[in-house]
């Protein structure tokens, strides 16, 4: 039997995502997101949640472009780091040792030793209530060669990104492949 434990961000898991932003006098920024996700294949698209309060959603409104940079897990130092302080107060790229890259198709800047990287130009902003959506269109996609597999696409189990728990407030290693999409459930369809 299930017990109710009321509305709350429990949906497991959450990316572990960090936006890339410019700021004032093209000041580049970023902050860690686990408001995310993909939401539109064709065009491909992503939407990140941030409240108005963070330095990125002004950036964002005025650019009208972020980035997504995507940490292996063994860089989750870092990202944690870039959702704990104000990018108004601190460099967050020299405190953590990272190096922003201006971004080829859009205007925001990504973080060059994480794995993987989004371009995205801002499509749609939705109001939802604490938090703004912004939806943005994949203009292209950056990977490390050493991430990408023979047919030149990034894999899981290269990129090694870790996710979010809401729940208990950790992050965690992605586990091992459970089967193909598309095909394990084949067995139940008539």
């Amino acid at each position: 039997m299930k017990k109710s434990i009321g509305a709350k961000v429990f949906a497991l898991p959450s990316p572990v995502w960090v936006v890339g932003t410019y700021g004032e006098n093209n000041t580049p920024n970023i902050m860690t997101a686990a408001w995310a996700g993909i939401c539109c294949s064709v065009p491909p698209c992503v939407a990140v949640s941030l409240v108005k309060a963070r330095a990125s959603y002004g950036n964002i409104m005025k650019r009208k472009a972020f980035t997504i940079s995507i940490p292996s897990s063994k860089q989750a130092t870092e990202a944690d780091y870039a959702g704990l302080v104000s990018g108004t107060k601190v460099d967050k790229f020299t405190t953590a040792n990272l190096t922003a890259v201006k971004s080829e198709f859009v205007d925001a800047p990504y973080v060059e030793e994480f794995p993987l990287i989004l371009e995205c130009r801002l499509k749609q902003t939705v109001e939802i209530g604490l938090h703004t959506q912004f939806i943005g269109e994949i203009v292209d996609i950056k990977a490390d060669e050493a991430v990408l597999n023979e047919k030149g696409i990034p894999t899981l189990e290269k990129v090694l990104p870790f996710v979010y728990s809401t729940t208990d407030l950790a992050y965690y290693h992605i586990g091992e492949q459970l089967g193909q999409a598309h095909s394990i459930g084949m067995k139940f369809k008539i």
